[in-house]
């Protein structure tokens, strides 16, 4: 699968892409967006299992989001069990030198649509942290609605938070 998003292409992971990963994730303001699964410092050997743990997904519910030729990013779902299975949470981040470019509106607009036929998905949500303004508006623009506040929810980098979750749904 490889989606053309406009300014960036959402396609899978390589092994090739280890370099520009690990560049781009090795970054604090990336770190503080995400969960603590998504290690600071991002080293080598950190990124060289993420891509041997994608390679084994079946089915492939991560992807690169790619710009200028380089893995710059990444999109991807977890697909939920049970009574909530047409259900799917959304993750993506992107490489700080690449924020306020319109890249993650177009590839969360495109992989959105992706996500709802190739897994017959009724609802897809999103889960932010509310230190990510930035965020929030990605999915505002995509046409993604806010549900609600889970207060006092996640801990990171030693600072109780709110989390802001948003959904869209088929």
């Amino acid at each position: 699968m490889t989606l053309d998003a406009g300014p960036c292409l959402i396609r899978p992971w390589r092994h090739g892409d280890l370099d520009a990963l690990v560049r781009h994730a090795n970054n604090r303001q990336v770190w503080l967006t995400l969960r603590d699964q998504f290690p600071h410092p991002y080293t080598r050997p950190d990124g060289q299992e993420w891509l041997v743990h994608v390679a084994k997904q079946q089915p492939v519910t991560s992807f690169a989001i790619v710009v200028a030729g380089e893995a710059a990013g990444g999109i991807g779902l977890a697909l939920q069990p049970d009574v909530h299975r047409r259900s799917a949470e959304l993750g993506y981040w992107l490489g700080e030198t690449l924020w306020n470019r319109g890249i993650m509106t177009a590839a969360v607009r495109a992989f959105t649509d992706y996500a709802f036929d190739a897994h017959d998905l009724i609802r897809i949500f999103a889960g932010v942290f509310s230190t990510n303004p930035a965020s929030m508006r990605v999915l505002e623009k995509v046409g993604y609605t806010q549900e609600g506040i889970l207060k006092k929810s996640v801990v990171k980098d030693g600072q109780v938070l709110d989390q802001v979750l948003y959904a869209v749904t088929r």
